[in-house]
């Protein structure tokens, strides 16, 4: 389902997490991918094709943070940043989140965050986010 140009080079495990929600609902499930690109899309034009996925995969934005079957996200670009109406990068919320800095970190533990000037490791380490980020086991 990814344009041409574009493939998966490395998954992350996954990982169940509790959801963070006002909403009652179950773990979830996450998993971080790397991808790969020969002729990469500009940012803006690759997030399109993630929501273009989500919405082919079922997902509806009926609650915000509620349940949901998918969640795309862009985490990071290279060394790119962006700060508009549809796309901010890196990732706004990346840096306090454990569900996404744990897999992050296991495929990426020393890239740098562009714009606070930490690796991913460094990130893990001092996040106040003290949520259960554990392997799942199927």
């Amino acid at each position: 389902m990814l344009d041409a140009g574009l493939e998966v080079n490395r998954l992350s495990n996954i990982y169940e997490t509790e959801a963070i929600s006002e909403t009652p609902q179950p773990a979830f499930l996450n998993m971080v991918a790397e991808l790969k690109a020969t002729s990469a899309p500009p940012p803006d034009k690759l997030l399109a094709r993630l929501l273009r996925v989500e919405y082919a995969l079922g997902r509806t934005r009926d609650v915000r943070m509620g349940p949901r079957t998918l969640d795309l996200d862009l985490l990071l670009y290279t060394d790119k940043t962006s700060n508009s109406d549809f796309l901010i990068l890196p990732h706004p919320r990346l840096h306090e989140r454990r569900f996404v800095l744990v897999p992050l970190a296991e495929l990426a533990p020393n890239v740098m965050h562009p714009t606070l000037n930490k690796t991913i490791a460094e990130l893990v380490a001092e996040t106040s986010d003290a949520s259960a980020v554990t392997r799942w086991q199927p």
